[in-house]
């Protein structure tokens, strides 16, 4: 071998070996990076399996729908299983589903997107909420595709629902509490027109004192199932106060009405009450206003002017509000 032709081979198996250890490194970062986005992928399938939050998309020249595992999951189809969209519109409601379809619509014809919170029924007959995001993607102005995520929600739901409910009503008897009251008594003020009965229990306070607050608590139960029964056409029946209740009623209750739902509730109530297993004789006296021309405040001050009447003329009974009770109470103030 001519001396430059070995100088020349020896450069060619130089670069040569160059070229392999570029490659061999590349191919270790290309391994490094893969094993990267494995693990990430690892930790994002994770994370979305644990916050019940699926991806999906729908490619909107053929309607072919693409889920993650967990969207599969949500509706207790077998993964991978074959999609079809009109299938997966069943498990919605009928009004959700409408909503859904408005709503996807209008994204699609303004390459927009939407969330909605919903409640579906699953192929396994399960009730879930989910919460919908959606995002339309344009390719030169065209929509081509819709994606977004969907999330199991029902754990929020019904912790939401539970705080409502308690902001709301009174716990143990089930009934409307006073917050609730407060702001039905505002609106029924406002307008213009219905009544307020005022119910405050006779002979609670010996029962409490005698047979204590578990046998006091078993009256209050009954005595509200009572009036939620009597009241079904009320607007409101609510628990204000330790023994005493309230009922809103609309304006179609005229004065003859309201009487009639008076004295049925003084009956009623004095009925013995099953408290502990044994009857407990116990007695209603009812306040009632009109709400023509007065605030909340005034309606409420009314009857409970009332109240006091009723009980005044011997309680188990009932009175309406009258402007003459305005002045015997600032005779008795005075």
């Amino acid at each position: 071998m001519r001396p430059n032709t070995a100088i020349h081979s020896a450069e060619e198996s130089g670069e040569l070996a160059l070229l392999r250890r570029r490659i061999a490194a590349l191919e270790a970062l290309i391994g490094r990076q893969a094993a990267s986005l494995a693990h990430s992928r690892k930790i994002f399938e994770r994370a979305s399996a644990a916050a019940r939050i699926g991806v999906w998309e729908c490619n909107l020249a053929d309607h072919a729908l693409t889920w993650t595992d967990v969207v599969y999951d949500i509706f207790d189809l077998p993964r991978g299983a074959l999609l079809d969209r009109d299938l997966t519109l069943s498990c919605y409601p009928a009004g959700a589903r409408e909503t859904l379809e408005a709503l996807r619509s209008r994204a699609i014809e303004e390459c927009g997107g939407f969330t909605l919170d919903t409640e579906i029924v699953t192929a396994a007959g399960n009730r879930r909420w989910i919460r919908i995001t959606a995002t339309v993607e344009s390719e030169d102005g065209r929509p081509v595709r819709i994606f977004g995520m969907k999330q199991d929600i029902t754990e929020e739901k019904l912790l939401l629902d539970r705080t409502r409910y308690l902001a709301e009503y009174d716990v143990m008897t089930g009934l409307a509490n006073r917050s609730r009251f407060q702001a039905e008594l505002a609106a029924l003020a406002e307008g213009g027109s219905g009544a307020l009965l005022l119910v405050d229990l006779d002979g609670f306070k010996g029962i409490n004192d005698t047979f204590g607050h578990a046998i006091g608590d078993d009256c209050l139960k009954a005595v509200a199932a009572r009036l939620e029964e009597l009241g079904g056409d009320a607007r409101l029946v609510a628990r204000i106060g330790g023994d005493e209740f309230a009922l809103l009623l609309g304006p179609s209750f005229r004065d003859d009405d309201v009487a009639a739902l008076a004295e049925a509730i003084v009956a009623a109530i004095a009925n013995p009450v099953d408290c502990g297993g044994q009857p407990r004789a116990i007695g209603a006296s009812i306040g009632i206003a009109r709400a023509e021309g007065c605030s909340a405040s005034d309606l409420f001050i009314r009857a409970d002017m009332a109240l006091y009447a009723a009980k005044a003329s011997g309680r188990n009974t009932h009175r309406t509000f009258e402007p003459t009770m305005v002045e015997r109470r600032s005779t008795r103030a005075a």
